[in-house]
């Protein structure tokens, strides 16, 4: 049978233009069986109840989705906010996880509102102007960090440490203690998870993984009964299998409803969290919606202050009934994408497939293995910490993989926001050594010139990521008729790799227009990469 007709919904550049709904339903559907499972296990590995992993994805998909959310992006909990969490349910519960929990959703609460601000003050370009190395050097010392915690979880075994890189040393330790049992379903989740991609068989790798490894897990929980208290022996062993390896799910999800607690709202401890719930998950919704338009067959661009709006509205009223932080998330955001989405109707249905299970089915939800969700979370993290984010770093420039080791270094040792400023500082001094005057750093200067159809933007001083809000407002003005933009950077000491990338991602969402970068010849430049940084010596 042939595809419906695409069907517009009124205005030509609307979220909801041209949408196939059929196609919408159906990458809705395919993203619900990844974004179940990997909900519960984010909540878990946060410090939340599992269900506030789904309240989050539910309210991600049935709220946002028509408030002007970036139109092929899927909403929901993040891995890369693990961290942040469960820090803030352990810090500012003193040793009471459930009064930690609440006060984490109070800090959720105002981070939802600081964001929709943001978004108020037209600040979406924030996610555009972060260095890349920053970001990613934060992201992976994330993985690092869900790695040595989840690892644990997968042989069954609850480690002694707290800290990331002695929860790391502990793992051969955990090794002469885990359960063969719990390993034999977290092990098989792992082979699933970084086999499937390598076969060769295409109709198979359309099937989600996460799928899959819900379909041997849930059988061999039973097949193990660790529904029922017991014991048993593995050469010369004992080990202790019952529900608490399962997830546990509440009588109903009204009963789940959980309220924030503002009493320490104003203490250090707080609004630390804040601060952190609130540059970190913007950070990286803003980015990733920015990748997923790059993805987009159609190339639309979305507006990014009306997608930090959504966000921002959905991390209030998630929090509010006690849910956790969301973003626009990449992984589901690309398999919604792959699997066709045409609009915001995909996100939508997401969240009504994910309400329509929880309401329908909780039963099966219960027979889930925690070491399974564990599986999927250091599969995440591996992604998130990958060795080729070094190499990658490597061949844009040494100062870039000099910016992501400390950034990632520091955060492991110290801080997440520590890390991060960190990370920007050093940038920054980079920059000034490179020959960059403290007076060009944070002003924009810009000269705009017409000819015909072609708009050349002289830019001098120096072009670098605190002050390329002026450059993208530049490109922002430009009128429809401009055909080609020439961008002359040889009135500028250094250009660096942050705004070379970004405006050719910009160029990229064009339909009808070129991109040229002229005068960076007579720099010196940091190495082979085409967006390395790039100065003009003394």
């Amino acid at each position: 049978m042939a595809s419906p007709t695409p069907r517009s919904t009124g205005g030509s550049n609307g979220p909801f233009c041209g949408y196939n709904l059929r196609a919408d339903v159906t990458s809705g559907f395919l993203v619900f069986l990844i974004a179940l499972p990997l909900s519960l296990g984010i909540a878990m590995a946060s410090g939340f109840p599992p269900i506030a992993g789904l309240f989050t994805a539910m309210v991600g998909g049935l709220v946002t989705s028509f408030l002007g959310s970036a139109r092929l992006t899927i909403k929901g909990p993040a891995a890369g906010l693990i961290v942040i969490v469960i820090g803030a349910v352990t810090e500012l519960g003193a040793g009471d996880v459930e009064a930690g929990y609440q006060r984490a959703l109070a800090v959720g609460v105002m981070a939802g509102v600081i964001q929709i601000g943001l978004a108020v003050a037209r600040l979406g370009f924030i996610g555009a102007i972060m260095p890349p190395a920053v970001v990613h050097g934060m992201l992976a010392a994330i993985g690092v960090i869900i790695i040595s915690k989840q690892s644990h979880t997968v042989m069954g075994v609850t480690p002694e440490s707290r800290a990331p890189l002695e929860l790391l040393a502990e793992i051969p330790q955990s090794i002469g203690r885990l359960d063969p049992e719990v390993l034999l379903i977290g092990g098989l989740a792992l082979v699933v998870l970084f086999g499937l991609p390598k076969l060769p068989y295409k109709a198979l790798k359309r099937v989600p993984a996460p799928l899959i490894v819900m379909m041997l897990a849930i059988p061999l929980a039973m097949l193990f009964e660790f529904e029922t208290p017991h014991d048993y022996e593995w050469f010369g062993s004992i080990h202790h299998v019952d529900a608490r390896l399962l997830v546990r799910l509440p009588a109903s999800l009204i009963s789940a409803v959980t309220f924030p607690d503002f009493s320490q709202i104003a203490t250090a401890a707080s609004i630390k969290y804040v601060v952190l719930f609130t540059l970190v998950g913007s950070i990286e919704s803003l980015l990733s919606a920015s990748a997923v338009d790059a993805l987009d067959p159609a190339k639309r661009a979305s507006n990014m202050d009306r997608d930090l709006l959504a966000t921002g509205v959905g991390n209030t009223i998630a929090s509010v009934i006690g849910g956790l932080p969301m973003i626009s998330e990449i992984v589901r955001s690309k398999a919604n994408i792959d699997n066709g989405a045409t609009s915001p109707f995909a996100n939508f249905f997401h969240g009504l497939f994910l309400l329509a299970f929880v309401v329908l089915l909780p039963g099966v939800l219960q027979q889930i293995p925690l070491a399974a969700l564990a599986a999927m979370l250091v599969f995440t993290g591996t992604r998130l910490a990958s060795p080729a984010e070094f190499g990658h770093a490597w061949h844009v420039g040494r100062e870039q993989l000099l910016v992501f080791v400390a950034t990632m270094v520091i955060t492991l040792a110290d801080d997440l926001l520590v890390g991060v400023f960190s990370g920007l500082a050093l940038m920054l001094v980079v920059d000034l050594v490179r020959g960059a005057s403290v007076g060009s750093l944070f002003r924009s200067r810009i000269a705009y010139r017409r000819d015909g159809a072609v708009v050349t933007l002289a830019v001098s001083g120096a072009a670098v990521f605190t002050n390329l809000r002026g450059l993208i407002s530049a490109l922002s003005r430009l009128e429809p008729d401009v055909e080609r933009v020439v961008v002359d950077f040889s009135g500028c000491s250094v250009v660096d790799h942050t705004t070379q990338n970004r405006l050719h991602l910009i160029a990229d969402e064009w339909e009808r227009r070129t991109l040229e970068l002229r005068g960076l010849d007579a720099h010196t430049c940091a190495s082979t990469h085409p967006h390395c940084a790039k100065w003009k010596k003394a």
